[in-house]
């Protein structure tokens, strides 16, 4: 309960357009796609990965917001007009974090092990964000709408701009990872 209580009040802290509490909870897909995934974790850590995987496949029916329920998410997560967030298998989330629409937490390699990015306390992840590969972005970051972030963040920088880099087709089919 107090988790909840705590969600409600970081979203109202983050959010001016609710009205009130009320219309948070009933009218936030935000909200329920983080609630609904604290559920799914448990279930996952107790092993039912099918079970899980289905809930939180029901979950982004719903929401429009795809959490993998081995995702690891801290406290008073707030994801803002969510639909199209996507959260990969083995990222982790810290306390205090907040997204917008269309963020991406994807993998880079089919390997198995960490492969999704770690995002710590306090950071600000911008509409569009792609955040790919076990990276981190440090405490109190700020990563602008529409970046490709595919190197670690250091805490209280500000990161925008995609990270591009050009290869050949050759050096592309040569390269362990399937997206580079």
């Amino acid at each position: 309960m107090i988790r909840f209580r705590e969600d409600i009040n970081a979203a109202l802290k983050r959010d001016p357009a609710p009205r009130s509490k009320l219309e948070l909870v009933l009218a936030t897909p935000g909200l329920h796609a983080v609630w609904l995934h604290r559920i799914t974790h448990w279930i996952w850590n107790r092993k039912l990965y099918l079970v899980a995987r289905i809930m939180s496949n029901r979950n982004r029916s719903l929401t429009g917001i795809e959490i993998h329920p081995g995702a690891q998410i801290g406290r008073r997560f707030f994801i803002d007009h969510g639909m199209g967030v996507v959260i990969g298998e083995t990222a982790v989330i810290g306390d205090d974090v907040m997204f917008y629409h269309g963020v991406t937490l994807g993998g880079r390699t089919f390997s198995k092990g960490k492969r999704h990015p770690t995002i710590e306390d306090g950071v600000l992840i911008g509409a569009g964000a792609k955040i790919l590969g076990n990276i981190t972005v440090g405490k109190n970051a700020i990563v602008g709408a529409n970046a490709v972030i595919t190197k670690n963040v250091a805490p209280d920088t500000v990161a925008v701009g995609a990270d591009q880099k050009l290869i050949t087709k050759a050096e592309y089919n040569s390269s362990e990872s399937w997206m580079i």
